[in-house]
């Protein structure tokens, strides 16, 4: 069976070292998982370091591991960012669970002008706090260490200059003329991939968005859902990479 993972606070853990997780991930390891004496459970950060090692103490609300191995998980060349215009109903979770799956390293909430839903300023957070939940789920189902960001929502003025900034910046479109495959990943550095939503993009983002320097790409012969496209592109985009990098 899959040895499971949960997130703790860890403060430079080393092997003999006992750690408590406690809080609603002890409470889920002890109540809802059930998680007994002499298990091998894993913990991490989020943030790349975790330990794993045998249950040796169980309460309510809380369990406590011995540290038998610390992993440190380094950072990549390439920085994943997929920027996913807000889709509607279940599929941002959707989104967000797979795109964390495939190991993008942040994830960036867009509301372009055809997106259907539309976080008001009182929305904003709660928008938030379900992606970032449906995130952390993902990377433990996924047993990554590194949970990715999910950061505040960006405006196209705002994603026009950071894809000015970025190595590569990709963006999605159904009537675009040059397949993903003619693309060069960069060996480093952030690689953007621009999803838009289910009426597609505007002339005017498209054109915005090359004009800062995105390159518009096909990624399929069909018309492909907002929460499936990003996770279609990403995956390309990462083949590409493995490819140029040999």
């Amino acid at each position: 069976m899959t040895e499971p993972l949960f997130l703790a606070h860890l403060d430079s853990p080393g092997v003999g070292d006992h750690v408590q997780l406690s809080g609603e991930e002890g409470r889920h390891a002890a109540s809802v998982r059930r998680i007994k004496p002499g298990e091998v459970v894993w913990l991490s950060d989020g943030a790349g370091t975790a330990v794993r090692g045998p249950v040796v103490s169980v309460g309510r609300s809380e369990l406590v591991v011995e540290v038998a191995e610390v992993v440190h998980a380094p950072e990549k060349p390439i920085r994943w960012v997929v920027v996913q215009a807000l889709p509607k109903g279940d599929r941002a979770e959707q989104a967000v669970e797979m795109l964390t799956e495939l190991g993008v390293d942040e994830i960036v909430p867009w509301q372009a002008e055809r997106s259907v839903v539309r976080w008001a300023p009182e929305r904003v957070e709660r928008g938030l706090t379900r992606w970032r939940a449906t995130a952390r789920e993902a990377a433990k189902q996924s047993r990554r260490l590194r949970v990715p960001v999910v950061s505040a929502p960006m405006t196209t003025a705002e994603l026009a200059l950071r894809i000015g900034q970025s190595a590569l910046t990709a963006v999605l479109h159904e009537v675009a003329e040059d397949p993903i495959a003619e693309v060069t990943v960069p060996a480093a550095g952030e690689v953007i991939l621009v999803v838009g939503p289910e009426g597609g993009l505007t002339d005017a983002e498209v054109a915005t968005f090359a004009a800062a320097g995105g390159r518009v790409v096909l990624i399929a012969d069909q018309v492909l859902r907002t929460s499936t496209a990003g996770v279609v592109g990403l995956a390309q985009l990462q083949v590409l990479a493995a490819r140029d990098a040999r």
